[in-house]
């Protein structure tokens, strides 16, 4: 048998997809999984391809180039069962990455392990689905940067391209990958959920039809909130349903799910002091979405407004556009200034235009926004928060207003937008040079004796109230 370049652990939709676009990338890959199913899948569609399927660890191991490049396409919960059925069939040197959605604090611990037997180890994020992995997915690579080099090429040529360049670059050591993989889908969770807020609105306080709302969605992917989601919500909303008849959307359950990482990025953004209450939002909301009983029984007991906003459509559908904008900006904001704080307090040394640059393709979050961040941390390398760019905080003040005045009119007829609104006070706060935290610091002088700091006089006080 053969060596072959690459090997991927994990033939499920993801890795089948990713597998063949390594090998149409010009490399030869060896794919493994116990289904055999799974096995036959690849080998039926990779005939004309450098690829095989196998179901033996043994067969896989030995197929594969020295030092050997072994990729896990499996799911967090089973990465250290496949490292324990691998590593005693392995060799110092070969190198491991676990290409899925691992916390970043077992691919610290995970890497660690590895170096002390004498293995290298990446934590790679890929984003892109299905289809991008097939495709061209955005990859983000963090671990040893020696061990980067040995699969530069393979990424590179497999990676979604834009304007020539790939969507992979090395982030930084340790768990630098996961770590922006994890920030991207917190990202994504915060314009998902401010998607389905504009929707709402469009649905239940504008009385709007969904193909009304798709061709929307279609107008605006060619403006400014152009973007993956964006073009995908436009087409959710004019699938019909096969079983029931009328628009798919309308017997989907509200009731969402969640894999894990959208948690994580808030739970890390609070243990590193960095505020991002949409991401929060957007979590808080899927949480809510599955009390579902509750919300039915709620329904008939709690009271509110139920008012329709009457109005001209076509004038508050360009405040909703401009409001929508405003709080995608403020969420990549917020996700962006994670990863500088992170960056600094983790040692990562991130360059937050090449995070830019290479979500501009093949990932979730794509979108035209990406570029003026890319040029804003090209101009500044080290800026504070992109809505201190030039470009940025003008298209911000000009777009507030409508942001504010979706968010009062929409508050109004009762409907929940917690992701418009907290990207609001957010940008609301972030510009106050006085909030009222000073009473916050009396208060906890006063019942704990914390002491507070005064304006314009060093030390902290007391104050026997």
């Amino acid at each position: 048998m053969k060596d072959y370049d690459f090997g991927l652990m994990g033939l499920g939709v993801m890795g089948r997809n990713f597998i063949l676009n390594i090998a149409e990338s010009g490399h030869s890959a060896i794919g493994y999984d116990l289904d055999s199913e799974k096995v036959d899948a690849l080998n039926q569609e990779a005939k004309e391809l450098d690829v095989r399927g196998v179901n033996t660890l043994k067969d896989f191991i030995s197929g594969l180039a020295k030092p050997r490049k072994i990729m896990l396409l499996v799911p967090a919960a089973v990465v250290d069962n496949a490292l324990d059925d691998l590593l005693p069939l392995l060799e110092k040197g070969d190198l491991i990455i676990d290409g899925g959605n691992s916390h970043p604090d077992d691919t610290e611990r995970r890497e660690k392990a590895m170096a002390e037997k004498g293995f290298k180890y990446l934590g790679v994020g890929i984003s892109g689905g299905a289809e991008g992995a097939r495709r061209g997915p955005s990859m983000m690579p963090g671990g040893n940067e020696d061990a980067y080099n040995l699969v530069r090429d393979i990424f590179t040529d497999a990676a979604a391209k834009v304007n020539g360049e790939a969507c992979v670059t090395w982030l930084g050591k340790g768990s630098a990958g996961h770590f922006v993989k994890m920030v991207h889908n917190g990202i994504e969770y915060g314009i998902m959920q401010l998607i389905s807020e504009v929707y709402d609105v469009m649905k239940n306080a504008l009385a709007m039809e969904n193909s009304e709302m798709s061709l929307v969605f279609k107008k605006w992917n060619n403006s400014a909130v152009a973007s993956y989601l964006v073009e995908i919500t436009a087409d959710i909303l004019e699938k019909e349903d096969k079983q029931e008849g009328g628009s798919l959307i309308d017997h989907i359950l509200d009731r969402a799910k969640q894999k894990g990482t959208g948690k994580w990025t808030s739970q890390i953004a609070m243990d590193l002091s960095a505020p991002v209450p949409t991401i929060d939002a957007a979590v808080t909301m899927r949480y809510l979405s599955a009390f579902k009983s509750e919300r039915l029984k709620a329904d008939l007991v709690l009271k509110g407004p139920s008012e329709r906003i009457d109005t001209d459509r076509s004038p508050f559908l360009e405040k909703m556009h401009d409001a929508l904008f405003f709080a995608m900006l403020i969420t990549y904001a917020q996700g962006f200034e994670l990863l500088r704080i992170a960056s600094k307090e983790k040692d990562f040394n991130l360059t937050l235009k090449d995070v830019a640059r290479i979500w501009r393709g093949g990932c979730i979050i794509r979108s035209e926004m990406l570029d003026d961040f890319m040029k804003a941390y090209e101009n500044v390398p080290h800026l504070p928060n992109l809505m201190f760019d030039t470009k940025i905080s003008t298209a911000l003040n000009e777009s507030q207003e409508s942001a504010h005045e979706v968010v009062s009119r929409v508050a109004k007829t009762g409907l929940p937008v917690p992701g418009l609104m907290s990207a609001l006070a957010y940008f609301d706060a972030y510009r106050s040079g006085q909030l009222a935290t000073n009473m916050i610091q009396a208060q906890r002088d006063y019942f704990g004796s914390h002491t507070y700091e005064r304006i314009g006089e060093e030390g902290v006080f007391h104050t026997d109230w």
